[in-house]
């Protein structure tokens, strides 16, 4: 694993950059998670083209530093990721990001079109009002969920997203949630089918129907369904999600 001093966030972001041919593609896991959590069961899938990945670990989770001071704005990630990736050297890239790491790739995207080969994104927020985890964690004053909420979320939790919620400091899992809730202008969508890249949208069967997803198509939009998952597809439908990653990230 290695580290990069972030003048951004102010500490050490922690990721993997695994060896392979080709252009990489970037992960941004989404909130209380990580991608060295989620993402070596995908990456290693057969149906996975080998290529260089690049799984990062945002600040506040996994395996990177978690300062308090830091405001884990949606924002304030992108400009972390992209100055991460600005110090890699990367000039031609593939970017995917999940749920919040999707609105946070949206951000990146818009802010390094010129490397960027394409972006797929997999249930992202779209607009302010966060999802149902975000919105119930927002609901807390901040000190009351950092007191209480956020092991009271661990203890009722019995999907694998407990093991990497218990490795994220609970102040940037509630300062995530606000900002999903308080969204961006202009919004994430308007940004997402604003980019002139390769792009596409997917999402899990299970969570479907979806206004989003129907709106994005409307666009005209490339959107794939991941069979036999919901929203958690990098766990419940790993080779499917390898599938898709695997198909976009072609030339």
């Amino acid at each position: 694993m290695k580290s990069f001093t972030s003048s951004v966030a102010g500490c050490q972001i922690r990721y993997h950059d695994l060896p392979g041919p080709g252009a990489p593609l970037v992960f941004i896991h989404g909130l209380g998670c990580a991608s060295s959590y989620e993402y070596p069961r995908v990456v290693m899938d057969p149906d996975f083209s080998p290529r260089r990945v690049i799984l990062i670990d945002l600040p506040g989770s996994g395996y990177s530093d978690k300062p308090a001071h830091y405001r884990y704005s949606t924002t304030d990630q992108a400009q972390a990721v992209t100055e991460l990736l600005t110090d890699i050297g990367l000039s031609r890239f593939w970017l995917y990001g999940h749920s919040m790491g999707g609105s946070i790739a949206i951000e990146v995207a818009t802010a390094m079109q010129a490397s960027l080969l394409g972006l797929i994104v997999s249930e992202p927020n779209f607009y302010k009002g966060g999802g149902q985890f975000s919105c119930e964690i927002a609901a807390f004053p901040q000190d009351e969920f950092i007191a209480e909420g956020y092991q009271a979320l661990i203890d009722n939790e019995e999907s694998p997203w407990k093991g990497s919620l218990q490795s994220t400091l609970p102040g940037a899992v509630w300062r995530a949630a606000t900002s999903l809730v308080a969204g961006i202008e202009p919004e994430w969508f308007s940004l997402f089918t604003a980019l002139p890249v390769r792009k596409q949208l997917l999402f899990g069967e299970w969570s479907l129907p979806d206004q989003d997803f129907d709106a994005v198509k409307s666009q005209g939009i490339a959107c794939r369904v991941i069979t036999a998952a919901g929203h958690s597809m990098s766990w419940e439908n790993p080779t499917g999600l390898a599938q898709a990653l695997s198909e976009f990230c072609t030339l």
